[in-house]
């Protein structure tokens, strides 16, 4: 066991005290909050004059229904003239309606020197939809037409609230749950994907440069094994916890910086929800709080080191029975179409998470630490996580007992590729 801990030991110190493991580790925390930051900030910056859209209107009904905005102002016009086409004008677009669109769909058409924005086609389109509908609704001859169209154009959002388990009502989100649910999925495909490849690349490494031969000729090969497996993970386990640590600060830094609310308390946040039933941005940050994070948090981690020892383990096996860097491509192709597939199962079970899919994927030990991390947030039945990870842990010592086997016989076969039925023989081997 001391012999595993050294090579623990060793592994985790190769990789934590590389250059580019340290820049990478103080970098992304950075990348992450101005994926999330940036779009945030750019859509708050306006531009400082608005694009002047001339709108001529030879029928006269739909001028009054284009509005002016931070980003677009409408001014009317007699007619196409020359001067539009030129950069002198100042003319950003022209909307030309020459006759009744409801005669006439093809009648309205925008003009302009560069691709139409989607937002300009989206403002002209609302208004000319908003026209069509009332020019429609006269044919009935209703009376007090203004102010049914006044109530008819408001929208309405319903509130979500859940109760809590002592028969409290909590603010819910369920788009707020299906992000973090995603997120945390997203994370453990990717880590699992790399870390596990890490594995394999190490051993492969040590194979090819005969450094393995010297190695075991000092500890058992299972035990070799095992302590890459640990001390990569505990590499990831380590980069995970910095990154969650450094996200949360340079969030909150930067929330306080933009006068981001969600940085209040939770009973804040939650007084503001029932106060102001109608602000979204309110209950946004009470459904935030009332997350179970800690949960989230543990389940998280119990389901990527599941997740992790699995698939490690299977690409320790690989490394070990190939000599050449191409070989391992048949072996690799059908994982990572497995891990894709648990990826989209994840992601389709972000709209049903207590379908079939969702139940089934989250038993299956090679895909429920990527899909059970979408139903943690929609607070998923208690058993039915408790079994995913008696399964998960159970596959992953059953695979590590298995990859220990082919290991221990192909860490130091050279020239001939194995075949699968070749590494099946391997694991009955005593």
């Amino acid at each position: 066991m001391n012999k595993t801990f050294i090579i623990i030991q060793r592994e985790f110190m190769n990789r934590a005290s590389k250059k580019s493991f340290i820049l990478l580790t103080i970098l992304m925390p950075f990348i992450f909050a101005a994926t999330v930051l940036l779009p945030v900030m750019l859509a708050m910056v306006k531009s400082d004059e608005a694009k002047e859209v001339v709108v001529v209107d030879q029928t006269g009904k739909y001028l009054s229904q284009f509005q002016d905005n931070e980003s677009y102002h409408f001014v009317p016009g007699s007619e196409m003239k020359e001067e539009y086409r030129t950069d002198t004008s100042g003319v950003s677009a022209v909307v030309m309606i020459t006759d009744d669109l409801i005669k006439d769909p093809s009648a309205a058409v925008i003009y302009s020197r560069k691709e139409i924005p989607n937002s300009l086609s989206r403002i002209v389109n609302e208004a000319l939809n908003t026209q069509i509908r009332h020019d429609k609704l006269i044919h009935y001859n209703i009376p007090q037409l203004q102010d049914i169209m006044k109530d008819f154009d408001q929208t309405y959002s319903i509130r979500t609230v859940k109760w809590s388990e002592d028969g409290s009502v909590q603010e819910s989100n369920s788009g707020l749950a299906t992000a973090s649910g995603m997120i945390l999925t997203i994370l453990i495909y990717i880590f699992v994907l790399s870390y596990g490849g890490m594995v394999m690349q190490s051993v492969m490494e040590e194979k090819t440069n005969r450094i393995v031969e010297l190695m075991v000729s000092s500890v058992k090969p299972f035990q070799l094994m095992i302590g890459k497996i640990i001390g990569i993970g505990l590499v990831g386990i380590v980069q995970l916890c910095i990154w969650g640590i450094m996200l949360t600060a340079i969030l909150a830094v930067a929330g306080s910086m933009l006068g981001i609310a969600a940085l209040q308390s939770p009973d804040t946040a939650q007084m503001m929800a029932m106060e102001a039933p109608t602000s979204d941005a309110a209950s946004l940050v009470a459904a935030l709080h009332n997350l179970n994070l800690a949960k989230m948090g543990t389940l998280f981690v119990l389901n990527f080191v599941g997740g992790y020892l699995i698939y490690a383990s299977i690409f320790a096996a690989i490394g070990a029975s190939i000599n050449e860097q191409e070989d391992s491509q048949q072996f690799i192709m059908p994982i990572t179409l497995l891990m894709i597939f648990a990826l989209y199962a994840a992601i389709a079970s972000g709209d049903n998470p207590d379908g079939p899919l969702a139940q089934w994927c989250s038993m299956i030990p090679f895909t429920s630490p990527i899909v059970m991390m979408v139903r943690v947030p929609f607070d998923a039945p208690m058993w039915e996580i408790l079994l995913s990870l008696v399964i998960l842990y159970g596959t992953a010592l059953g695979m590590i007992w298995i990859a220990g086997k082919i290991y221990r016989i192909g860490i130091l076969m050279y020239g001939k590729k194995p075949s699968l039925k070749e590494m099946m023989k391997w694991i009955t081997y005593k």
